[in-house]
């Protein structure tokens, strides 16, 4: 069983979906980001005051499966967990409809961080 660390429930609002009826692609990795801003909300304050302090995170590489199709009006709960990779900081989220609990997506995002413009070696994870 995976151990989430944080979730948080949002909705499908009708623009979100294609002519297919069905969430589009590149509107997942919204929900996914807005789930991670808003678990470094919950940490350590906001992706704001990071970037404030000269800290940047940065989305190095993100991988998605799809594997069901959100429609309009859909809920659906957004889970993480974290793991340290080296200098990334790797961010396993994943999406399940609110109704049934069935899996839509499958997420791994590795993020990276600079610090006064210089890669870190990811220090700022350990807070996380």
């Amino acid at each position: 069983m995976e151990q989430y660390i944080f979730e948080i429930q949002l909705k499908v609002r009708d623009y979100e979906c294609d002519l297919q009826g069905v969430v589009n692609n590149a509107v997942y990795q919204q929900y996914l980001e807005h789930a991670r801003h808003e678990y470094l909300l919950s940490r350590s304050g906001s992706f704001k005051d990071l970037t404030d302090q000269g800290i940047l995170l940065m989305v190095s590489r993100i991988e998605m499966d799809f594997k069901q199709s959100l429609t309009s009006g859909d809920s659906f709960i957004v889970k993480l967990r974290t793991e340290r990779q080296g200098i990334k900081l790797i961010f396993l989220q994943d999406i399940f409809r609110a109704t049934d609990q069935t899996l839509c997506l499958k997420a791994q995002v590795q993020v990276i961080s600079k610090v006064d413009g210089k890669l870190s070696r990811g220090e700022i994870f350990n807070e996380f």
